[in-house]
Order: structure tokens, then sequence, then C-alpha cells
């Protein structure tokens, strides 16, 4: 008990009036770079409170656990990824260019940080309900980002109708699969930025009439 106790002593604390905002900073700087270089399955509290050169009692003050610490994470970084996507497309442009626009800046985005994008895609499907809850979340985020973004009077000269959900729902699901499966197999994300193009204008683009039977 007295070795427990000189340990916990011996740890840097955050100050009492310390930034919080600072340590919890470090702390999601931590984890990124634990993710970068081990994996978030093989990242322990440990770890990442050894690379934000801080204290377990700071770790908990600010974090429950690991997961609830990535869930912080991705929520900062994809509330990132739509306002970077959000802000690159012009809505005055012609419509193919603002598909265009956004594919860039998803792929910018998700090339930035390929390993938390990664974990992002494989690993929350797999973890706690707060983790399954933020993904849930995320798609609706990303679903009204792209409705939003394709009703504007440039959209509607192309569409008779909304972007339906269902279809944001697949446009989002192809682009997270092709962004996995490139970043697992060693490739670079902007490698696929012509075909991923086509793609998304091929689903947003003009409404195909269904034939009458």
């Amino acid at each position: 008990m007295t070795t427990v106790r000189h340990q916990r002593a011996a740890e840097p604390t955050a100050p009492v009036n310390g930034d919080t905002g600072q340590f919890r900073r470090r702390l999601l700087d931590g984890l990124v770079t634990s993710i970068t270089e081990d994996g978030y399955r093989n990242t322990t509290v440990a770890d990442i409170v050894r690379r934000a050169r801080t204290s377990r009692r700071t770790f908990y003050q600010h974090f429950s656990d690991k997961e609830a610490c990535f869930v912080a994470l991705l929520t900062d970084a994809n509330a990132e990824m739509i306002r970077q996507i959000s802000a690159a497309v012009d809505e005055k442009a012609p419509w193919t260019s603002q598909v265009r626009q956004a594919v860039e800046a998803w792929i910018a985005s998700a090339e930035s940080r390929p390993a938390i994008t990664l974990s992002w895609i494989r690993d929350v499907p797999s973890l706690g309900t707060a983790a399954r809850r933020l993904q849930r979340d995320t798609m609706e985020a990303f679903i009204t980002m792209i409705q939003t973004l394709c009703d504007t009077a440039e959209w509607r000269t192309v569409r008779v109708s909304p972007v339906p959900r269902q279809l944001a729902i697949m446009l989002l699901g192809g682009l997270r699969e092709l962004t996995a499966s490139t970043v697992e197999d060693g490739g670079r994300i902007s490698d696929n930025t012509e075909l991923a193009v086509h793609a998304c204008t091929a689903l947003l683009g003009p409404t195909p009439r269904i034939p009458r039977r």
C-alpha cells in the first residue's frame, strides 16, 4: 500500500486552477498519437496519459474511460470534418463543381489523419453504447449536411426533389468503405478522387424518371 501511495503521489497532476481545456486537448492529442502508432485496440489509458504527459487523475477528471475519450475525439473530429466540407462548397458554382469540392474536402480531411479515420470506420461499430450512439448521431449529421448542401437554387435546377435520406446513406457508406479499404491496403485516399467524384455525381445528379408500367 505504501508503494502505491508513493507512486500516485509522484504522478504529475493538473493545477487546481489549471486550464481544463488545455488538459483535455492534451489527452485527446495523446489518444491520436497512440492510435496512429499502436491502433485503438492496443491503446490503454496509461498510453494516453504517458503521451499526454499528464496523470491518470487528470485523465479521469475528464473522461470515465478510454472509450469516452475516443468518443470525445471523434465527436470533435467529425464536427470539424463537416465544417470543412461545408466551407469548401461554393453554392453558386455549377452543381458538378460543388460535388467535386465536397469530395475533395472529405478526402483532404480523411487523409490528414488516416489512422483516426480508419479507427472511426472500423472500431466504433464494435464498441459500447456511447460509441454506437456517436455512430448514429454522426451519420445523421452527415446526412443533414448533404441534404443542406443540395438544397440551394443551383441544385433545385437539377433535382426534382430533395436528396432522400436513403440515398445520402448509400453515398456516405460508399465513401466510408472506400476510404477504409484504401487506408488498410496502404494506398492514398486522394488516388480515389476521380472515382469518388464520378460516383457521387451519378448518385446526386438529375433524378431519373421511373417509367410507368
